[in-house]
């Protein structure tokens, strides 16, 4: 099996694997993967998530959309806010109740730094870990799983991040469920 199919594969079990998002049908599996894509995992401890996660945001040319639960990891913070300074669109959910709760919370920084910043109060926990990079062009990239974006996840927690590009349809459906938590969040108060 050439690596081609094996990518292919891999990405046609990621999209069977993942739960039903936002009422939709599941989306078409792609039958053929570009040369560009790949998925990558990574785990903690061990792995320098944070690290891959930074030179990411770094990378990108166009847009960070990010869903955050838990906040504190000061380089990621440093990171966006780097991104939405060089002209990068940055904006962020996060958590009502842990932005709220947390001491050491990195959101009220961002919002301050003038990225536009909302709270999701909707749900129990938006306990969604997602961060989406440059949709709709061929470097786009879907960064997910149980990592929050903290320190403990980093060196403390057993965590796992997937990293998925060459995947338009599943890019598309990240970004519309980005885009549905929007839509009943609340801008950052800022004081």
């Amino acid at each position: 099996m050439s690596a081609g199919t094996r990518r292919a594969w891999l990405l046609a079990a990621l999209l069977l694997a993942a739960p039903a998002l936002a009422r939709e049908p599941a989306a078409p599996l792609e039958t053929s993967a570009p040369v560009s894509a790949y998925v990558q995992a990574m785990f903690t401890p061990g792995d320098d998530i944070a690290g891959e996660i930074i030179h990411a945001i770094h990378q990108a040319r166009r847009q960070v959309l990010v869903q955050a639960y838990s906040f504190t990891h000061d380089g990621i913070a440093r990171a966006l806010i780097q991104a939405h300074r060089r002209g990068v669109e940055v904006k962020v959910i996060a958590d009502r109740e842990q932005t709220e709760k947390m001491r050491r919370g990195q959101v009220p920084g961002l919002a301050h730094a003038g990225v536009p910043v909302w709270l999701d109060s909707e749900h129990l926990g938006a306990h969604n870990k997602v961060m989406v990079i440059d949709a709709g062009t061929p470097a786009a990239l879907i960064i997910t799983g149980s990592y929050n974006f903290t320190r403990a996840a980093q060196h403390k927690n057993a965590e796992n991040v997937v990293f998925i590009r060459g995947s338009p349809t599943l890019t598309q459906r990240y970004v519309r469920n980005w885009e549905q938590h929007l839509a009943h969040s609340r801008p950052f108060p800022l004081h």
